[in-house]
């Protein structure tokens, strides 16, 4: 067999893989309702009242503030409310261990699952985006290069955050109740409950050096037309790194 007849079955079996994974997730529901029906469903609630589209925090009307924040949303509920359930609940029911004894390997693994997690995210952050515009007259990003940077780079972190709490958890049930606590406390950093231009000083400080904060405030730079600051995106790539780095350390196949 020559070398490059091989490199189209290791791509296809990874192919084969994420489609696996990708009908599995729509399969269940709750997982494509959370993760893109439920940004929607918040965007259209703040949307209809007046207050969000009136009020204006630092010369920003408040439902453009929120805009951000719903796409960091999605990146957080994969990340904490997804992957590392799945994982978790792969290796209790001993399906990581049979994999791992295949020609898929772990590594294949891994990777369909990342994947189906940014497609995932890629179509809910690009509804968001468009149903802002189209039906609230919310601008589209006005640094659209810098805003795809922080997406990518906010994934980053906090998927490797999801593959540490994984691989940390010893089972679903920890899996579970970990991600839920970290998509809570991140999601109020990030300004879900009090944006973050209106938070006391401290909370400020603690949002900017917090992953979903630091994610938040580039993606909100980026959409008023400036580049996110440099510190944001060394905070993203900090995470990415350090939790990649544990994860890979401390997961378990079995």
């Amino acid at each position: 067999m020559s070398a490059t007849s091989a490199f189209p079955r290791r791509g296809s079996a990874l192919g084969r893989l994420t489609r696996t994974e990708l009908r599995l997730f729509v399969r269940e529901k709750a997982g494509p309702a959370f993760a893109i029906g439920l940004p929607l469903a918040l965007l259209t609630v703040f949307g209809t009242i007046p207050y969000y589209r009136r009020h204006e925090v630092g010369g920003t009307p408040l439902l453009d503030l929120y805009v951000p924040i719903l796409c960091a949303f999605v990146l957080a509920t994969l990340a904490f409310n997804w992957l590392p359930a799945v994982l978790a609940g792969y290796r209790e029911k001993g399906v990581l261990r049979r994999l791992r004894t295949t020609p898929v390997g772990p590594a294949r693994v891994l990777a369909a699952q990342l994947l189906v997690a940014l497609a995932t995210a890629a179509v809910a952050v690009t509804a968001l985006l468009l149903v802002a515009r189209l039906a609230f007259g919310v601008p589209l990003p006005r640094q659209p290069y810098g805003y795809a940077a922080a997406l990518v780079l906010a994934a980053l972190a906090l998927m490797a955050i999801g593959l540490f709490v994984a691989a940390a958890a010893p089972h679903g049930r920890a899996a579970n109740a970990v991600g839920a606590t970290l998509f809570y406390v991140m999601m109020f950093f990030a300004g879900l409950f009090l944006p973050i231009a209106a938070m006391p000083p401290l909370l400020r400080h603690i949002s900017r050096a917090a992953p979903l904060g630091a994610a938040a405030q580039a993606l909100t730079d980026a959409a008023g037309g400036r580049w996110p600051h440099p510190l944001q995106l060394i905070t993203l790539a900090g995470y990415a790194v350090a939790f990649c780095a544990g994860a890979i350390r401390l997961f378990r196949w079995e």
